[in-house]
């Protein structure tokens, strides 16, 4: 039971030679709201990331440098270590697979499987990739290049120890058949299983010789070898709980892991090798490993040649860290693929944080500072429009935020708070206090409204801790109540109320200031006329003494168009446009992101969970700068009258005839 009170969350740990970029910082701040929630609802956290510091990259590099390995680890060490203080990044330990306490672990580890006789030598020939310090097949090199980086290979015939990985294959096929959330998301899950069921599961080299590699840990039981890098650096999340908490050892108390957070490049790495090394060590698996998906940079693939890696560290000083922060969680689905611009940061935080959120503080603390003397207010009676404010809000914070969030539907948790955000906003211009002030005869409907409109900007700061820790904090400190939301937990013992009348405000600077960003070469997202697309966009009638000329096509043609249900997971409103919805669906197997003009028919609410019709194959195309892979069907003439939509229970992804 004790060990339900737990959250032990890990991201990888980086390769000191990187340079820290947009994917290390997704990572890290999913795995930072993870350890802040938890915390917040009472659980003992364990919050690890760290540096994998051996391998033959770090050795030549040093050598280059005309310096010793270790040296040249410590003078890296600091941008990944700085990086996370200026990300706010609330982890509880971080590793370095140079410490000697690690070391000593992985060869307690490696002379346990060597007495088991689990790892033995023999001759091995094969494609060595130096990049990514490993060997390939015959059947994988094609060209002479490595088929995960595109570099060339050598051909290396060398003595090496190997771990019987083999072995585990059913083993693992079936834990990984009777645990749905050991792999997450699905699409992963069934990534692994494929690869399982349909090849056989090779034994592993562990060892290199240190006539080629001498930067490693070596092998207890043979000091002329060094191990592989990835054993050493998988064993990291073990050695950890040994030596790094500060009173006493912990791997009993915070063991297995509750989530791996892992790129889905380096999946295979940890469902298949970490998982048989703990098979083999007889140690329990992690509950979960969640393989997120990668960024691209306007639609192209991230890369030094074309000089548009993202650096972290320039998007908090340039925009602020909680906004870059909400960014990286709001814009995809945790655990698909997404594209970073600019333009879509700044939108997020014009339309997003500064309309929504900061403008919701801002006339908040000014009206009270104008009416109330700068006192949060006593409330009188309330009526409809406060009872529904107040229960939105609960349920937010009682159900749908910790819903999204435990799921790790990091944007749906955002959407569902931005959606109190919306409502808030919208109750003040149909409440008008402004108005009301201007009579003394409804000083009590003034009080009540101002007091809602406080209490749930309190709530809302608790809900945005996780991710935005300082605005949250910031929105307390004006409200009169420091330290508020870091103390309160959100789920059912969250009360409305919890603001007292009499309370001082601080008014402070605006939240989140609007950027203004002027154009140097590139167009900044405007409401720009979008492509007519059947489905999409209206058309332009015909005039009623010109009969229409329909175009026939054959059933060939027909044919050729792949129509599917997709069932509605999220849907949110294109800033600048009152047409389009961008939609988040999905079809079963996958899912995919559409932009629909249906925005003056539908409230984005109103769409999620339907199960509607959409053009599977259409070639993606961009509307407003975002892009849509296919289109929702719906009827109308010149405006949107109707979604086709399917009544009966079908599963998502079904032809449609």
């Amino acid at each position: 039971m004790a060990k339900k009170q737990t959250f032990y969350i890990t991201t990888p740990i980086y390769y000191v030679n990187d340079v820290p970029h947009i994917g290390h910082a997704y990572t890290t701040v999913a795995a930072d709201v993870l350890a802040r929630y938890w915390r917040l609802r009472g659980r003992e956290v364990f919050f690890l990331t760290g540096l994998d510091e051996h391998g033959q990259k770090v050795q030549q590099a040093a050598a280059k440098a005309g310096i010793d390995p270790q040296t040249h680890c410590d003078k890296l060490a600091p941008q990944f270590q700085d990086l996370w203080k200026k990300l706010n990044i609330s982890n509880d330990a971080f590793i370095r697979t140079t410490d000697a306490r690690h070391k000593s672990v992985v060869q307690r580890y490696l002379q346990e499987l060597f007495d088991k006789q689990l790892i033995y030598k023999a001759d091995y020939s094969g494609w060595y990739c130096t990049f990514d310090e490993r060997f390939w097949t015959e059947k994988d090199v094609a060209d002479g290049l490595c088929p995960d980086c595109k570099r060339p290979v050598e051909k290396l015939s060398e003595h090496n120890y190997f771990f019987k990985m083999g072995q585990y294959q059913d083993r693992l096929i079936d834990h990984i058949k009777q645990h749905d959330s050991f792999i997450r998301p699905e699409s992963r899950r069934n990534e692994v299983l494929g690869f399982l069921q349909t090849q056989k599961l090779g034994d592993l080299s562990i060892s290199r010789p240190k006539s080629r590699l001498s930067w490693g840990i070596e092998l207890p039981f043979d000091t002329s070898y060094v191990t592989y890098v990835w054993f050493d650096a998988l064993v990291n999340y073990m050695s950890a709980l040994e030596y790094l908490p500060r009173e006493k050892p912990v791997g009993d108390h915070f063991w297995p892991a509750t989530i791996h957070l892992v790129g889905k490049d380096i999946l295979t790495t940890h469902a298949v090798y970490w998982s048989t090394m703990l098979m083999a060590l007889n140690l329990p698996l992690p509950h979960t490993i969640f393989a997120h998906g990668w960024w691209t940079v306007d639609g192209e693939k991230m890369s030094k040649s074309r000089g548009n890696v993202v650096d972290p560290n320039k998007m908090a000083d340039e925009f602020g860290t909680d906004a870059f922060r909400y960014f990286l969680l709001r814009e995809v689905p945790f655990g698909q693929d997404g594209d970073f611009s600019i333009n879509g940061l700044v939108t997020r935080i014009n339309s997003d944080l500064a309309n929504g959120l900061g403008n919701l503080l801002s006339r908040t603390l000014t009206l009270i500072e104008r009416t109330q003397g700068g006192v949060i207010p006593i409330p009188g009676n309330i009526g409809p429009a406060e009872h529904e404010l107040e229960q939105e809000t609960m349920s937010l914070l009682r159900k749908t935020f910790p819903r999204h969030i435990e799921q790790l539907e990091f944007n749906r948790s955002l959407e569902a708070i931005w959606h109190v955000v919306q409502l808030a906003n919208q109750y003040v211009d149909k409440a008008a206090p402004w108005i009301l002030a201007k009579n003394e005869h409804n000083a009590e409907q003034l009080r009540t409204v101002l007091y809602s409109m406080a209490e749930t900007l309190r709530c809302l700061s608790i809900a945005i801790y996780p991710v935005m820790p300082k605005s949250a904090q910031a929105i307390c400190n004006q409200l009169g109540i420091p330290g508020e939301s870091a103390g309160s937990t959100p789920g059912e013992t969250i009360q409305w109320g919890g603001l007292k009348p009499g309370t001082a405000i601080q008014k402070g600077a605006s939240l989140f200031p609007r950027i203004d960003v002027k154009p140097q070469g590139a167009k900044l997202v405007t409401e720009s006329p979008v492509p007519s697309q059947p489905g999409l966009a209206t058309s332009t009638p015909t005039p009623a003494s010109t009969p229409p000329v329909v175009p026939q096509i054959t059933i060939d043609e027909f044919m050729k168009v792949q129509l599917k249900t997709a069932k509605v997971l999220s849907a949110e409103r294109v800033p600048k446009s009152e047409k389009l919805i961008k939609l988040q669906v999905s079809l079963g197997t996958e899912q995919r992101q559409i932009v629909a003009g249906i925005g003056k028919k539908y409230e984005p609410d109103a769409l999620v969970g339907k199960t509607i019709v959409i053009v599977a194959n259409l070639k993606p195309a961009k509307l407003m700068g975002i892009e849509s892979q296919g289109m929702v069907l719906a009827a109308g003439d010149t405006d949107v009258r109707g979604l086709l939509t399917i009544q009966e229970e079908v599963d998502p992804g079904t032809k449609v005839k």
